[in-house]
């Protein structure tokens, strides 16, 4: 008798792992309808842990829309693209604890009308879960959190040079030229060396004044401004001590070649290239317009078109 009992609890255990298993593969495949594809939807919040969530809200909420393009964050998770969808298939799911479990997901690329593409290679992700007030929800998509931490961290490192950077612009250089309402410079980061705490920095700036009229900036005033910029930490923040810049006139091909030394080839190609120069100047001045929430939506040099923001 007592070996039959035994029989039937090691049965029941197993019966009930097996559900445990197939209701995690259940919610497994539920949740794949959140992992982020080329943005984050708000509902998606109710899925996620709270700290992978606020990661995958400033990734893809609070970065410049170039980040995507210069970094290829977005290749982190699984993604649709050029006219697919993901197509999600839960081979399995390992319980770590009783909160937390990975599930093993195969994945395969579809057409929006259902079909595959033959070429379309199955890949293999993990997706990491924990259980959260007896809910599963996502905290990790192949071990990617703490790349997307790092990434965050080096961005806003980035930003704080170039905030201390575009600060300078508009106080002492801008100072010098016919204002307007607002100074917004256009900032080209040339290269970059930092020692202790100092960084050096090359780069090709631009400093404009506009005036608004309406939904346009009219620019007032506005110039060139290239060299290589000392910065420093005060009170641990970024703070520009010096800029050597490039001289005006006949001498500014040898200051340049001075100022730049190796980094000069690179230097040249930017500032030579109106479209390059142009199309950070659009970037720049839609991020600062979001940063701010104006209601923007041109920019206009005296005697041109307006330009779409």
């Amino acid at each position: 008798m007592k070996q039959i009992v035994t029989i039937i609890v090691a049965a029941l255990v197993l019966a009930a792992c097996g559900d445990k298993e197939q209701q995690l593969k259940e919610r497994a495949a539920e949740l794949c309808k959140y992992i982020p594809d080329h943005g984050l939807r708000e509902e998606s919040k109710a899925f996620m842990t709270t700290d992978f969530y606020a990661v995958l809200d400033t990734m893809f909420n609070h970065l410049p829309e170039h980040e995507a393009m210069d970094h290829e964050w977005l290749y982190y998770f699984v993604t649709g693209n050029g006219g697919t969808i993901a197509d999600y298939d839960v081979v399995g799911v390992q319980l770590k604890d009783d909160a937390h479990a990975v599930a093993t997901i195969k994945v395969r690329q579809k057409w929006e009308d259902g079909s595959f593409d033959e070429n379309s290679d199955i890949e293999e992700h993990q997706l990491s879960m924990e259980k959260v007030d007896g809910q599963w929800l996502i905290s990790d998509f192949d071990d990617h959190k703490k790349d997307c931490i790092r990434h965050i961290a080096i961005n806003r490192k980035e930003q704080a040079l170039r905030h201390a950077m575009c600060d300078y612009l508009v106080t002492e250089i801008g100072a010098h030229y016919r204002q307007g309402q607002l100074c917004i410079p256009t900032l080209l980061i040339v290269a970059e060396e930092e020692s202790g705490d100092e960084t050096r920095v090359w780069c090709d700036s631009w400093v404009y004044w506009y005036d608004v009229a309406g939904d346009t900036l009219k620019t007032v005033s506005g110039g060139n401004h290239a060299g290589c910029m000392t910065i420093r930490q005060q009170d641990g923040k970024p703070v520009v001590t010096s800029f050597e810049q490039t001289e005006d006139g006949a001498g500014n091909e040898a200051s340049a070649k001075r100022i730049f030394g190796k980094h000069y080839e690179v230097f040249q190609n930017m500032n030579s290239n109106q479209e390059v120069r142009e199309a950070a100047r659009k970037e720049q001045l839609q991020w600062y317009i979001r940063q701010q929430g104006l209601n923007i939506r041109f920019y206009q040099d005296y005697g041109w078109p307006a330009v779409s923001l």
